[in-house]
């Protein structure tokens, strides 16, 4: 019997303790509250458990819990207790002794509990308070004793790490892998990953995977595994932070497992996501392999939420579009208006991704290019010499020139070319010569002081580069007499163009452009009274059908032009028509050539691409302005017609342009002051 009002009062007590837990705040509290009951778990063999819990269910019902702190009886129901009076006597006795018992186990409980909250609280105190990866890591060894602790001082710990220096971030690194503390920092994540909260979960991964932890660790590996487990748990926040960690990551069994779940609760929750920081994360988790109807969901949530772009987000959507390889025309016109009315908060890092991601994206846009340009331009003496280099490589790379930045940095190269070394004078070369601009009134200052830093790095650059180098200037029309007879020489020994080589063809072009620019060019190198044609059948790169028409229709004949037409040095012309001296006349083509007279004017019709143009304008490039040149020296009146909007013209407007172009005084003839 005493065994039985033992176990009762046993009970007794973990309901009341059931109870607390309950109604209790702290989850610390609740863990040692459980703990507690846990110990009474298993009654006595001989105890009915379900016959007493049954029997004191009642008394439960109808008295409140709180009679155990207030000192009533235990069991005072108001019905008649059938058991002797000696008995119920010392029932009674227990029960008070319990009560005040227990009374003393829950103000001693109470005080543990606040002890720990104490703790807590003055440990995230500290936490806050570290400067240093490694403070963390020291909090870590003398405090953290909860896998909160744990998680928050790895969070804590990359969040201090990334904002350090590159060379700060290597030295950090080791300090962080050979402190004591880490590996227990570690160990504790991995003991306790199933019972991680689903934001603890994804942020340690982030943490870890950010730090530089090897993948195939089983600490990264198992946080993979349990997120694939908890994966249908994590809200839209968790999802965006694991996105954003496996964008990060290897492709392996677990990783790859992993994405393909999570492109498929993608898929499902993205018409309830409104967050634009968490939308871009998604896009640039879900990559270039994502099937193109989930990037058009992604465009579609993206333009829901697009009149509350903020500059940065911005500009994170713009760098997930290319993350994505999706041009969103759309997206990308509303980022840009944002980048453009706050250009002068952006990096230098900021403005060059944003110049390659339009590059990748194939995303011209030539308000925008503008807007960098004039503002690299107006703030140049905060730049240094080699980053405005960087910034016009990137345009050289769109294909449009920013002429007031390259006449500007034109006086710096004039005025200082000491600063150049040997990638960032290529750099110049190359952009200078394939955007066709020469500087003006400086001219040939400009082209003296290349001509000088070329002649200084002649002993240190291979033979291709300084077939490069010429090539360049030679494009603009300029031609570097001690490089050349160096040039000349190697290609004399067969050290330039090796058997075998890998680009022996494009050499080959390079070489011969060199060749014919130094007799064209030359200063000794009269233009011709008659230039010997021939016309050839080739694989064109246009349908020039429509123009052919055009012309038959305007002229009345074919004999009035020709097609396809054959020059001296390997160039030809799409059409030529010949005309009297006051350009009034066409004049049949038979007849030119039987009487040859200087007097008779060629007009060369070049049809070209749109990529043949600098972007947004008809300003020729440098292969098309050097053809252009040489085509001047031959005698030629050079006409060039943009080819895609030619054959967007209707029938009758093609005709009415060709006619415009042909009777024209205002004929596109470059000269060498024509840039």
């Amino acid at each position: 019997m005493n065994n039985k009002m033992s176990y009762l009062l046993n009970t007794v007590r973990g309901m009341h303790k059931w109870s607390s837990v309950l109604t209790s705040k702290s989850s610390a509290t609740r863990r040692k509250h459980l703990l507690w009951i846990g110990i009474y778990r298993d009654p006595p063999k001989h105890v009915n458990f379900r016959n007493l819990f049954l029997n004191i269910l009642p008394s439960l019902q109808e008295s409140s819990l709180r009679f155990l702190s207030q000192k009533t009886e235990v069991f005072s129901t108001g019905t008649k207790i059938q058991p002797e009076k000696s008995t119920d006597a010392l029932v009674n006795e227990q029960s008070h002794q319990s009560s005040e018992e227990l009374e003393k186990f829950d103000d001693c409980e109470s005080i543990k509990v606040k002890h720990v909250t104490e703790h807590s609280e003055l440990f995230f105190d500290r936490l806050q308070k570290c400067t240093c990866p490694c403070d963390v890591l020291d909090l870590a060894s003398e405090s953290a004793v909860s896998t909160k602790h744990f998680t928050n001082c790895l969070t804590t710990l990359w969040r201090l790490f990334k904002h350090l220096s590159d060379d700060q971030q290597r030295y950090e690194k080791q300090l962080i892998f050979e402190h004591p503390a880490f590996p227990r920092v570690c160990q504790q994540l991995l003991q306790n990953s199933r019972r991680l909260t689903r934001g603890d979960l994804v942020f340690s991964l982030h943490a870890v995977v950010s730090l530089g932890v090897p993948q195939n660790t089983l600490l990264v590996q198992t946080l993979v595994r349990v997120c694939q487990e908890k994966l249908n748990h994590l809200d839209n926040r968790c999802l965006s932070v694991l996105a954003t960690t496996l964008s990060g990551m290897d492709k392996d069994k677990n990783v790859s497992a992993l994405q393909a779940g999570l492109q498929l609760i993608v898929e499902q929750r993205i018409p309830s996501v409104r967050d634009i920081f968490i939308l871009q994360n998604l896009m640039r988790c879900m990559g270039k392999d994502a099937p193109l109807f989930l990037k058009k969901k992604l465009e579609m949530a993206v333009l829901k939420e697009i009149n509350h772009l903020t500059f940065m987000n911005a500009l994170r959507v713009f760098f997930a579009l290319v993350a994505m390889n999706y041009c969103s025309i759309p997206i990308l016109n509303a980022c840009s208006k944002k980048i453009q009315e706050n250009v002068h908060d952006a990096s230098f890092r900021q403005l060059i991704l944003v110049l390659e991601g339009c590059n990748a994206l194939q995303y011209r846009n030539v308000k925008l290019f503008s807007v960098l340009a004039d503002y690299v331009n107006s703030t140049a003496c905060l730049w240094d010499k080699r980053q405005i280099t960087h910034f016009l490589s990137a345009f050289e790379t769109l294909g449009f020139q920013p002429s007031e930045l390259m006449e500007s940095f034109a006086e710096k190269v004039t005025e200082d070319p000491e600063f150049f070394n040997l990638k960032s004078f290529f750099i110049i070369l190359r952009v200078y010569s394939q955007l066709n601009y020469i500087p003006r009134g400086q001219k040939h200052l400009f082209f003296g002081t290349l001509d000088s830093c070329l002649n200084k790095f002649l002993p240190q650059i291979t033979s291709t580069e300084l077939l490069k180098a010429v090539y360049a200037l030679c494009i603009l029309g300029y031609l570097p007499r001690r490089a050349l007879d160096e040039l000349l020489q190697k290609d004399s020994k067969g050290e330039l163009i090796p058997s075998g080589d890998t680009y022996k063809e494009q050499k080959e072009v390079m070489l011969r452009c060199v060749k014919t620019c130094m007799e064209l060019d030359s200063p000794s190198f009269t233009k011709p009274a008659f230039v010997l044609t021939e016309n050839f059948s080739s694989s064109v790169a246009f349908n020039l059908t429509k123009a052919q028409k055009a012309l038959i229709e305007l002229l009345g004949d074919e004999d009035m032009f020709q097609q396809n037409v054959q020059l001296p040095y390997k160039y030809h012309i799409d059409f030529e028509i010949r005309m009297d001296s006051d350009r009034k006349k066409v004049l049949p083509v038979a007849a030119t050539d039987v009487h040859a007279d200087s007097s008779v004017q060629r007009l060369a019709f070049l049809f070209v691409p749109m990529s043949a143009f600098c972007v947004g304008t008809t300003h020729p490039q440098g292969k098309l302005a050097m053809k252009m040149r040489h085509l001047n020296k031959l005698g030629y009146h050079v006409i060039l017609v943009p080819n895609k909007k030619f054959q967007e013209m209707t029938d009758e407007n093609a005709v009415e342009f060709l006619k415009g172009k042909i009777y024209s005084e205002d004929v596109c003839c470059l000269s060498e002051d024509n840039n």
